[in-house]
């Protein structure tokens, strides 16, 4: 199996070869071609590209990179992140568009060759601020000079000074140095305006973001660019507003919770003063009050419940704040309120996972559609945590009211014990007692403010730059190897196509497998084309090559056998010019040269070429026969080639088929075949008269003459769906006027498929003798 397999597909290369390697000037050609537009293009049309690469470290504690216990203890504002939500936001057209006004892409500024824009990122001696980018009109092109001298750019002829808002056509402008030029332009300058968001949302679909898998957190980014310096700033750039972005929703929140508290002891502040002075002026009026043991002890007791009851309305009230900022929100992301002196994990956990819940949601919002599958699950996520958390609070809050009434009764149970210690006393612990649960209260907002102040400083990040931009050192695009392999296929592939439409198109028989496909009537002889007109088209001793392929045919037809009964042998073809003289011609004399007595009759009696060819023209012959004027044995003429007769056409040659239907024919061919071993009959072709039809009862075999790259392929299959052929005995087939195909001389030809043959001849043999038979 694995050899028939071998085989085929050697049949299959070896078929290939000799269908397409006639034409190597043409491959050659258009390989020259496409190599030499090959290296135009790189050289005159393309910008070397350089790839440029960063990476971040995202900590998602979900993959294994989390915050230390002792970092999480100092930064309560600390959020987790996914890699995957993460990878949104770096793709996100919002940042993108930071970068674009930070580095001004949207007016770069090009050097204009003579065939391409090469950027001048490091050789423009200025770069081009505008006051409102997003507004501008676009201009592709706008060509500027700058001298440097009077720092001045030029315009349209008009100069503008640098560092100067300065009104042009195409905007209010800034000029500035431009602090990146590393070299200087060698050819014209111009810039143009472009939208930012436009060149944001090209910039998006060129940086690709992606983690190396699903375990890593590790955030690879990539661009490839022509100017590698460029390339290294966008992404530095990226980095960085991804970074800021981080930071100021994070400082946002620390200075949401940090009002919260300023406002809470501001409140505790006031309340302690007139506290103070309210028991400054007891004391005044009422003098000093010592307090004994019972006194003491009681206000430990009370001391203790009161404090216990302000921390239940500072739960009650931070509550209050939380379940506002609940109620109000509207898919919005934003701030979560401060839950300070609130120890329910529970709800700290459910708050936190609504506010990353909303946070992710305003993320994906501004890179996706309204209908995006994972944007419909976040709202979903969200409305059905509300719920919970809103439970939870009302849970929790019943339960510190129950608390606070509970303290509350106690507290009434200690007064009754009040009434045993003097009023003066009573008033003045009562309000001693109030200023220590002001003071503890006091104190617990100062603590916490302090925490919310440290949540400002430098903390672990929630993101880490693993490395920084860096561009290749070689350009990575266009690859000179595959341009060049790209240029051999398209030549290759247009060599093909061209040799292949052009005899796939061609209407004219080229190949022996189309006749083999249009007629079931053999093949019995190839002859290539020959340069030789009239006359020298008869075969002799230098035409080695032709008169093998002569010899071929008739060992092809069997005409060796000695016992061979079909003497009478018709050629004729399907319309003139194919060949027909040409082959019975050279056919009898090549059955002559075998010492046998062949007789060749010209019975085209409108065009008798055969008798002009052996110079028989002008003498007496079958039309003189068959209208009764001469014998059968007077118009055998003899012709230069020894075993070999003529019979003429005739003198007055002309449409004679009624005489074809004479008795006399009968007469004629009892005459030779009792004279000759051979006879030859050349007919006038098949589309255009109906002689053929007439003769071929007489005859024996039938060649039936097809022309190369000259035949119509119609007429051919013509001839079949008819059933014309059937009307003619023993059809054979001779492809006359093979061609070389391509360029080559030689063994590479139309006949058996894309096959070959090959000749063999004397010396004198010149295997360049080709031309056309006719």
């Amino acid at each position: 199996m694995d050899k028939n397999k071998t085989n085929s597909e050697e049949n299959l290369a070896v078929a290939l070869l000799y269908k397409f390697l006639p034409f190597w000037p043409l491959f050659l050609f258009l390989l020259a071609i496409g190599m030499a537009g090959a290296w135009a293009y790189l050289k005159y049309y393309t910008i070397p590209s350089y790839a440029v690469s960063a990476a971040l470290l995202i900590k998602d504690e979900e993959k294994g990179v989390n915050a230390s216990k002792i970092m999480e203890s100092i930064d309560a504002f600390s959020t987790n992140k996914t890699v995957e939500n993460e990878l949104n936001v770096l793709r996100s057209s919002a940042l993108m568009t930071q970068v674009v006004h930070k580095l001004r892409l949207y007016a770069p500024v090009y050097e204009q060759d003579k065939f391409k824009s090469i950027p001048a990122y490091t050789t423009s001696p200025i770069a081009i601020i505008l006051k409102s980018p997003d507004t501008a009109t676009e201009y592709p092109a706008v060509y500027f000079t700058f001298n440097e001298q009077t720092n001045k750019v030029t315009i349209d002829g008009k100069g503008y000074p640098l560092n100067t808002w300065v009104k042009t056509p195409y905007g209010e402008i800034l000029f500035e140095k431009n602090l990146r030029q590393k070299g200087t332009a060698q050819n014209p300058l111009f810039f143009s305006i472009n939208n930012p968001k436009v060149v944001a949302k090209q910039l998006v679909g060129s940086v690709y973001v992606e983690s190396p898998g699903k375990a890593s957190s590790v955030v690879n980014l990539y661009l490839e660019d022509k100017v590698p310096e460029r390339g290294e700033d966008i992404l530095n750039a990226l980095i960085d507003a991804y970074l800021q972005a981080g930071l100021v929703d994070r400082n946002a929140l620390v200075t949401q919770t940090l009002a919260f508290v300023e406002d809470r002891i501001q409140l505790m502040e006031k309340e302690l003063n007139a506290l103070e002075a309210q028991i400054v002026k007891y004391k005044s009026s009422n003098g000093a009050v010592n307090l004994n043991e019972q006194g003491k002890l009681y206000l430990q007791s009370v001391d203790f419940n009161d404090r216990r009851l302000n921390e239940i309305n500072l739960q009650i009230a931070v509550l209050d704040n939380v379940e506002k900022y609940v109620m109000g929100k509207e898919h919005n992301a934003g701030i979560v309120p401060s839950t300070l002196g609130v120890s329910d994990e529970v709800l700290s956990q459910l708050l936190q996972k609504l506010y990353n819940a909303e946070i992710q949601y305003q993320q994906l919002k501004e890179t996706t559609a309204e209908n995006n599958p994972l944007l419909m699950s976040l709202r979903e996520e969200i409305e059905s945590m509300r719920p919970s958390v809103l439970e939870n609070i009302q849970n929790q809050r019943s339960n510190l009211v129950a608390s606070r009434d509970k303290v509350a009764s106690t507290n009434t149970q200690y007064s009754s014990v009040l009434q045993s210690i003097p009023q003066k006393e009573r008033e003045l612990l009562e309000i001693s007692r109030q200023q220590a649960i002001k003071n503890n209260a006091y104190s617990f907002l100062l603590q916490k403010r302090e925490e919310t102040v440290l949540s400002y400083a430098p903390s672990a990040e929630d993101v880490k730059v693993v490395d920084h931009a860096e561009a290749s050192r070689e350009p990575v695009s266009p690859n000179p190897l595959y341009v060049y392999l790209t240029s051999v296929v398209l030549a290759l592939g247009a060599g093909i196509a061209l040799v292949t439409g052009k005899e796939l198109l061609n209407s004219k028989v080229l190949f022996r497998s189309e006749i083999e496909s249009y007629t079931n009537s053999p093949i019995v002889a190839e002859l290539s084309i020959s340069k030789r007109k009239g006359k020298d088209t008869l075969l002799n001793s230098e035409n080695v090559a032709q008169v093998e392929q002569f010899r071929q045919m008739r060992v092809t037809m069997g005409l060796y056998g000695r016992t061979f009964t079909r003497k009478k042998i018709m050629v004729t073809s399907s319309i003139p010019r194919e060949g027909k003289s040409f082959v019975s011609s050279n056919l009898a004399i090549s059955l002559a040269s075998s010492s046998k007595k062949v007789a060749l009759v010209d019975f085209d009696l409108r065009n008798p070429n055969t008798s002009v060819l052996f110079e028989k023209a002008n003498e007496p012959g079958l039309i003189e026969y068959l209208t009764g004027k001469i014998q059968a044995p007077e118009i055998v003429k003899e012709s230069s080639f020894e075993h070999l007769s003529i019979i003429p056409a005739g003198i007055n040659i002309g449409d004679h088929t009624e005489l074809l239907l004479n008795s006399r024919m009968e007469e004629l061919f009892k005459f030779l075949e009792d004279s000759f071993d051979y006879v030859i009959i050349d007919t006038p072709p098949l589309d255009l008269v109906s002689d053929a039809y007439l003769l071929s009862e007489y005859c024996d075999i039938t060649l039936l003459v097809i022309r190369h790259a000259y035949t119509p392929k119609s007429l051919v299959q013509r001839f079949t769906q008819d059933n014309k052929l059937r009307q003619l005995n023993n059809v054979a087939i001779v492809f006359n006027g093979v061609k070389p195909r391509g360029f080559v001389n030689g063994q590479y030809g139309y006949g058996y498929g894309y096959g070959y043959e090959s000749k063999y001849g004397n010396k004198t043999y010149k295997s360049r003798s080709i031309a056309v038979n006719s």
